[in-house]
């Protein structure tokens, strides 16, 4: 408990804020699950059934960002970490252009109805397809730059990231995806889609830029 409340207290707020953010706009993201949990809530008429879902739509995304983050830990312990920043900076750019080329070739349709079992591992291939993980690579690697290279002090960081990251992504679905059962039902889809590859595409540029070039 020490340890993390030192390593806390190294990190400084933005790195923090900045991860409940990320994790904030991938809850706003239907695509991250959301939409889903709203519809398996319309196939079985109740509330239950959206809020049941909700959990196994975090874990598969909170996998498939600790699957990126174990990654790094390992490369790291290889090569020097501006190598590690260039590469993080490249792979963002390079899932920006992925993303495009995608809805250009291929414009995704996806099912609503899914089972239980069916969720987290969809949840994981989703987050994984959007670069969920690398999103936020920037940030944990300026949280690591202030902590020792010791391997404990690198799982702590990554833990640290991971579980704000999932908590905020885990309360803005849950919220949205409420707000849209309860209150404005799924006709608001049709009157404020939002195109989230294009937004998702142009947030990886950016931060590949800001990790590349700052």
């Amino acid at each position: 408990m020490l340890m993390h409340h030192t390593l806390m207290s190294g990190i400084g707020a933005w790195p923090l804020v900045s991860l409940a953010l990320l994790g904030a706009f991938h809850g706003l993201n239907p695509a991250m699950g959301w939409l889903f949990a709203v519809g398996l809530g319309l196939q079985e008429r109740r509330l239950g059934a959206v809020l049941r879902a909700i959990p196994p739509i975090a874990a598969g995304h909170a996998t498939a960002v600790a699957a990126v983050l174990a990654v790094v830990a390992i490369a790291g312990r290889f090569v020097s970490a501006e190598v590690l920043r260039v590469s993080a900076a490249l792979l963002l750019i390079g899932f920006a252009g992925y993303l495009v080329a995608r809805r250009f070739a291929h414009p995704v349709r996806v099912g609503m109805r899914v089972g239980w079992r069916d969720l987290a591992v969809w949840s994981w291939l989703m987050a994984t397809a959007h670069g969920a993980g690398l999103m936020i690579l920037p940030v944990v690697l300026a949280m690591a730059a202030g902590t020792t290279p010791a391997a404990h002090s690198v799982i702590a960081t990554d833990t640290i990231a991971l579980v704000i990251h999932t908590i905020a992504l885990l309360s803005v679905m849950t919220v949205v995806a409420l707000l849209v059962y309860r209150v404005f039902g799924v006709k608001i889809l049709r009157r404020a889609w939002l195109n989230f590859d294009y937004v998702w595409a142009s947030v990886l540029v950016v931060a590949g830029g800001v990790t590349l070039f700052v």
